[in-house]
């Protein structure tokens, strides 16, 4: 097998693992150190750009004929609602501020909206982009809802004006998903030939996301590294991320099967935006407790390189 199939057929790893190693290769060699200093903030600053052509070039492909609810999408945020509620009472019934650590790690894993890139990896599986780019906007609207309410349960300290704290992830979606998906829209209807052919240009959006991957594991691993959270509890906030992503993938393959989306329903319940995540992680919760959706990072990637490749080999995704 040579070097570039290898690359093509274990993109995701490949990415996860560039990410990682130029991230030591850069913080760890001295000589390096300055040339990272300069090129991490620039990276950081470019994910949304990045991501927005990412959503533009994959929206491109989307009929508006196919863009309406489906029963599967209630189900789903049910669903995400009361795992939310369960891990809520399980932080404010433990008694051990370590457990609560990580089931606050869990917590946020399982609370974040949907990831905008999900309809990225839900195209190269066979999947509905349509479906699953309505889902993502629904779920958006109630993360802006729910994560006022449960986060002062969560957090007693954790004072979250509702309006304000709803507007910041309302304004996130709009910037991230409703605006490519807008102009995404517009060039089919008034540019048809160009929309044409950037529907015709195969994996761009996958390999440009490989890209964002990279560059957000980079940052994923100076998190774990720099945390102050060491032993049994490390390994638990590492660890758990890694069930929860089971849980959810499995849970939304399943809500979605008798609807024909499983592929869309796994990945719209599994797939998380893990950077809002962090982000609100830091803000409103402990923030050593980021290290969870940290390494749900790594998790959710490698079970979709998982499906990747059996979809490659077997020309189905059976789980």
């Amino acid at each position: 097998m040579s070097i570039l199939s290898f690359v093509k057929k274990w993109t995701l790893p490949v990415a996860i693992c560039i990410g990682t190693v130029f991230y030591l290769l850069f913080s760890s060699v001295e000589i390096l150190q300055p040339v990272g200093d300069a090129i991490g903030p620039i990276l950081a600053d470019s994910l949304p750009y990045g991501m927005f052509l990412i959503l533009y070039v994959t929206f491109c492909k989307i009929k508006v004929s196919e863009m309406k609810p489906r029963p599967w999408h209630l189900w789903l945020q049910v669903s995400r609602v009361v795992i939310a509620l369960l891990l809520v009472w399980a932080i404010v019934s433990v008694g051990s501020a370590s457990v609560k650590l990580v089931l606050e790690g869990a917590f946020v894993c399982v609370v974040c909206p949907t990831a905008a890139a999900a309809a990225v990896v839900t195209e190269k599986l066979g999947g509905s982009i349509a479906s699953l780019t309505v889902f993502t906007i629904i779920d958006n609207l109630v993360t802006s809802l729910i994560i006022p309410l449960l986060f002062p349960l969560v957090e007693k300290e954790a004072h979250i004006p509702f309006l304000a704290t709803s507007l910041l992830v309302l304004r996130n979606v709009a910037s991230v998903l409703v605006a490519p998906l807008v102009l995404a829209l517009l060039t089919r209807k008034l540019a048809p030939r160009l929309n044409e052919r950037i529907c015709r240009t195969r994996n761009f959006g996958f390999y440009m996301w490989c890209f964002n991957l990279a560059v957000v594991t980079g940052l994923t691993v100076h998190n774990i590294i720099y945390s102050s959270v060491t032993g049994i509890v490390l390994a638990a906030l590492l660890g758990l991320p890694l069930v929860v992503a089971v849980v959810l993938f499995s849970l939304g393959k399943s809500l979605g099967r008798p609807y024909g989306e499983n592929i869309s329903g796994g990945q719209a319940l599994g797939q998380k935006n893990t950077v809002v995540a962090i982000w609100l992680t830091v803000t409103f919760l402990n923030p050593l407790a980021a290290v969870g959706p940290g390494a749900y990072v790594i998790w959710q990637n490698m079970i979709n390189s998982w499906q990747l490749w059996y979809k490659e080999k077997y020309g189905t995704v059976k789980w």
